[in-house]
């Protein structure tokens, strides 16, 4: 396995005190939800963050040529914000349809911001390349080891504040955090990808048997719009006995309003696809089935909420 439990619980002593430890809301007796939009830089991508380049410094990598990354936003922001707190520059190459507050929120953080394309393999592309002509630390969004331990310190987190649970529900892009997620529970917990239909990266992995290419779009492409799942999330997914779950455009924005309205929580599209699968029935629990849904992200647009 690539990344394994002690590899989270290693990530878990490393960010300790650098990310936040989230609140989680009941809903229901049978429902909670990790605040996770609460996080430094407005979603969970810095725990990965942090454990990457802390992992790094300990080796000797992290240099004053500091890092160099590609994102849609959230990861971008998180990595910006991460090398700020260490004291080193962040250069952040992102597509050129990111939307606007995440621009501004990247130069807020201090980042060289560098747009290239319409899709997010296209940044990436360009930051490969810059990483090796700098020397700048390369960080993953999504598909490293060191990213996914990180961001499976959630489930560490929610064994400590619910205890016994039986189903996470979490939004998919490149699969990190599902990966890490699934890590750290193990057996304990199943974990269910939910993905936009226009977005189905671990959908079409799973019916080909491994990850492939697929055409991005919607509503929720700025922050889960990975053309390819992660190997790291594949291995984890097909380790784990992972769901997958697609649902519809209008469902995520459906299931964002209610998010706002029934619960005052602003989130992203990307947040609400996984919310959206409970509100539709794509997913339903079983009787007495204790569901966690993981709110990952609140980098939007507030004006646009209802």
């Amino acid at each position: 396995m690539g990344v394994t439990r002690t590899d989270v619980e290693l990530a878990a002593e490393r960010i300790a005190g650098r990310v936040r430890r989230t609140p989680v809301l009941p809903v229901s007796a049978n429902l909670s939800i990790k605040l996770e939009h609460h996080q430094h830089a407005g979603s969970f991508k810095p725990r990965g963050a942090f454990n990457r380049m802390l992992a790094a410094k300990e080796l000797g990598e992290l240099t004053g040529q500091g890092v160099v990354t590609a994102s849609g936003g959230n990861a971008g922001m998180a990595i910006a914000y991460a090398a700020r707190e260490l004291g080193v520059p962040a250069r952040v190459f992102v597509p050129q349809t990111a939307p606007a507050p995440k621009l501004a929120k990247l130069r807020g953080l201090s980042a060289d911001v560098v747009q290239v394309g319409r899709e997010y393999a296209e940044a990436f592309a360009a930051a490969e390349v810059d990483g090796e002509q700098t020397g700048a630390l390369f960080v993953h969004a999504f598909d490293q080891p060191e990213i996914v331990a990180g961001q499976g310190t959630i489930g560490l987190e929610l064994l400590e504040q619910i205890g016994a649970f039986d189903t996470v529900l979490v939004s998919v892009g490149g699969g990190g955090l599902m990966a890490g997620i699934a890590v750290a529970l193990g057996d304990s917990a199943r974990v269910i990808g939910v993905e936009p239909e226009l977005c189905p990266t671990l959908n079409r992995a799973l019916d080909a048997g491994e990850p492939v290419d697929v055409q991005v779009g919607g509503y929720a492409a700025d922050s889960l719009g990975a053309r390819r799942l992660g190997a790291l999330a594949f291995e984890a997914a097909t380790t784990y006995d992972v769901g997958s779950l697609l649902v519809s455009e209008d469902a995520i924005v459906a299931a964002r309003n209610e998010l706002w309205q029934e619960f005052r929580l602003v989130v992203e599209h990307g947040t609400a696809v996984a919310y959206a699968a409970l509100t539709t029935g794509v997913y339903r629990p079983a009787d007495g089935e204790r569901v966690v849904l993981i709110s990952c992200g609140a980098n939007t647009d507030a004006t646009t909420v209802a």
